[in-house]
């Protein structure tokens, strides 16, 4: 995330600072329903002039805003058709007032704009004149704070926006109701006057005054001319760093980001999608002498192309583009893509899928273009990248060491730069080592956020999706358009989850708790993995880390669970009882062994639910640190091992592998694998004459539904890493 300087409006009662890149506009109820006549408002009796007046003003602060690259959001009240979201007292209480004389219509009711107040009416929606953006937010809710039972918290802290600018209607009412609502989080807001109005002028001067009295008891008042004076400095600098010096006839280069945000700056002055495939399908072809084992599909390039074309011709104008547009992804080949073989590279399971995953199906409805399908261990059990017919992957740094796996292929691809990201998943940190050993983020998601419907399942209770990218903040974007509840995923998350608040303001909002193993769990890493996770510890500390005593038990214990326990018999719980027996001879030999000692092990029912109860104690002592610190920093695993090596001992060396990333999945935690450095090859081998760089990296383990939280902590870990460098 670029850093922005801190702006500063005159306001009430006294100036309102924010920084553009952590602010949000919240547009309230701009809607036919209040707005315009045959509406709930006029069908109260209410008077429209001043809040039609308010229209313009708001219309100005939110092009302003979007020229200086604020996030928007939009609010609609309204409920279900079956009002079942309605309480009675809201339904009723007006309409059913002695010597009531104005409410006419109740919500619900028939109107000249449909069902008053109700979700897909015409006039439910928002005024012509300022219709949301394909990238900007939409909240549906229910009451008249914007908070109340939806997904605003989640959304706001999931783009780390801490500041809120707030206009809308009615300013009495639901404008109020949510500046209230969001400072009992810990957002600062400021309301601008000229774009709020009420039905009752009398009562505007009174909700106003009330917000900032007491030294700014809610927040800030600001009038509008002052705010767009500030937002014209942070647009035109923003611009000015979007300039290309090419002719405006003239197509202009690209320079090869394949960030996300870099990206979709080339993509709005004026570079096509066509231009990034043709370059990229250069790029991989080239690739192939240096690693041939990355794909298993790769989509043709003229189809790839076809795709840029159609994403060009769905969206010319460049300012309503959707948040992944043009942006090229992979995605593991155990997640489905309609017409194309499923083989969790494994032959004997392939099959073609009548329909693509959903998280697929997201991505390509938010703009993105895709790739291929890659390489992984076989049926995504192991961490080493070395169990695939499909060939073995290595490490973008050193050719001699191992890629990680099982989301081996997602990792190279993204690491050698062939795409911006890639949907992978990780059930014991699949996501996360390959991650490391490759350079890139690794982010596992807390289990059920993202939908897994469309995934070949390999441990289905652990199963996570998970995304790699290049940046902390690619992968948040990422997340944002693949999110959300999937009735059909039976481990699907409920979307509104209890939220903690933010500190938006003073030395709360810099700093931050970690914990970490202690010394004895450790000593499993190689010397150089101990030497730089120390050297992690003491730059957090330097930029406002705070390292807290942590009880690392529960996370070790539930380690241990995974295979050491009956949990591991889930891996053939998804296949047909006869199917190891007739199938043994098309696997990889390190897979039969494991399924093997797997049936060997004759776990009885009795122990799977010891261990379910083990599994339970545990994930309550884990919620009990994540009261204590905001993360538990960890070595992502314990070294980088060489592919001949690997092959030498296959199963003890890659169980090693997953000593931190384990508990992560038993304790449906979320985790964030980032990049911090490189290290000599000699020091891991000890042979001086050992060239290259090799990665390390660490993981911040955060509590279950945390995420956006841990995403923006990880953010500020990669980002002081850099600046220490």
């Amino acid at each position: 995330m670029p850093s922005s300087k801190i702006l500063s409006v005159a306001a009430q009662p006294y100036a309102f600072a924010f920084d553009p890149a952590h602010t949000a506009l919240l547009v309230i109820d701009m809607q036919r329903d209040f707005l315009l006549p045959g509406g709930f408002g006029h069908a109260q009796g209410a008077n429209l002039d001043a809040v039609q007046a308010s229209i313009g003003p708001t219309k100005k602060l939110l092009e302003a805003c979007r020229d200086a690259g604020l996030k928007i959001f939009h609010t609609r009240e309204g409920h279900k058709p079956d009002l079942s979201d309605c309480p009675s007292s809201k339904l009723v209480r007006q309409s059913d007032a002695p010597d009531n004389v104005h409410h006419n219509l109740a919500i619900g009711d028939k109107g000249k704009m449909g069902r008053i107040l109700i979700q897909g009416e015409y006039g439910h929606d928002i005024i012509d004149e300022l219709q949301p953006l394909p990238d900007e937010v939409i909240i549906d809710k229910p009451g008249k704070g914007a908070f109340w039972n939806t997904t605003l918290m989640h959304q706001l802290k999931s783009c780390e926006v801490t500041h809120l600018i707030v206009s809308g209607v009615t300013t009495e009412c639901c404008f109020a109701t949510t500046i209230k609502e969001a400072n009992d989080r810990g957002f600062e807001c400021c309301g601008i006057e000229e774009a709020t109005a009420g039905y009752y002028a009398e009562f505007k001067p009174a909700s106003l005054d009330i917000l900032y009295s007491s030294q700014g008891l809610f927040g800030f008042v600001a009038k509008l001319n002052p705010l767009l004076e500030a937002l014209e400095v942070e647009s035109k600098s923003r611009a000015s760093r979007a300039s290309t010096n090419t002719p405006p006839e003239t197509p202009p280069d690209w320079d090869g980001d394949l960030r996300i945000e870099s990206l979709q700056r080339s993509y709005r002055v004026g570079v096509s999608p066509i231009t990034v495939i043709e370059a990229l399908y250069r790029k991989i072809e080239a690739y192939k002498a240096t690693d041939p084992a990355v794909w298993i599909e790769l989509i043709p390039k003229d189809k790839a192309l076809q795709a840029a074309q159609a994403l060009v011709q769905q969206y010319p104008d460049r300012t309503k583009r959707p948040a992944l547009f043009g942006v090229p992804f992979s995605i593991k080949d155990s997640l489905d893509v309609v017409g194309l073989p499923t083989t969790t590279a494994c032959p004997p399971l392939a099959n073609i899928p009548s329909r693509s995953a959903v998280v697929y199906d997201k991505a390509i409805a938010n703009g993105s273009i895709f790739i291929g399908k890659t390489n992984l261990d076989q049926l995504a059990t192991g961490l080493s990248g070395c169990r695939s017919p499909y060939g073995i992957t290595h490490s973008v740094f050193h050719p001699d060491y191992i890629s990680g796996g099982s989301s081996s292929g997602s990792c190279v691809s993204v690491g050698a730069g062939l795409c911006s990201f890639s949907i992978a998943t990780d059930t014991a940190g699949s996501g996360r080592v390959p991650s490391c050993f490759n350079g890139v983020v690794g982010y596992k998601p807390t289990r059920g956020t993202l939908s897994a419907v469309g995934l070949t399942p390999a441990c289905l209770s652990l199963d996570c999706i998970a995304i790699i990218s290049k940046t902390v903040q690619d992968a948040a974007t990422v997340s944002r358009a693949l999110e959300g509840f999937d009735e059909n995923d039976p481990y699907a998350k409920p979307v509104i989850a209890f939220e903690r608040h933010i500190n938006s303001i003073g030395p709360l909002a810099k700093s931050f708790k970690f914990g970490i193993p202690p010394a004895e769990a450790l000593s499993v890493c190689s010397v150089p993995y101990r030497r730089l996770f120390n050297e992690t510890i003491t730059k957090l500390q330097s930029i406002g880390g705070i390292l807290t005593p942590i009880d690392w038990s529960p996370f070790e214990k539930a380690g241990r669970l995974l295979y050491e326990g009956s949990f591991v018999c889930e891996r053939l719980a998804s296949l047909p009882d006869d199917w190891l027996q007739r199938n043994r001879g098309h696997l990889h030999p390190v897979i039969v062994e494991l399924f093997d000692q797997v049936i060997q092990r004759n776990s009885s029912a009795v122990q799977a639910y010891r261990d379910l109860q083990a599994k339970v104690r545990h994930t309550r002592e884990a919620e009990k640190v994540f009261t204590e610190v905001d993360f538990v920093l960890v070595p992502t695993t314990t070294t980088h091992w060489t592919i001949e090596e690997m092959l030498a001992d296959p199963i003890r060396r890659n169980s090693m592998l997953g000593e931190f990333t384990h508990s992560g999945n038993v304790l449906d935690l979320c985790a964030v694998a980032v990049p911090i450095t490189t290290y000599p090859a000699s020091e891991l081998s000890g042979k001086p004459d050992d060239t290259g760089e090799l990665p390390f990296g660490v993981t911040l383990l955060g509590g279950s539904r945390l995420d956006a939280e841990t995403l923006r902590l990880a953010r500020i870990v990669e980002e002081g890493i850099k600046s220490n460098e």
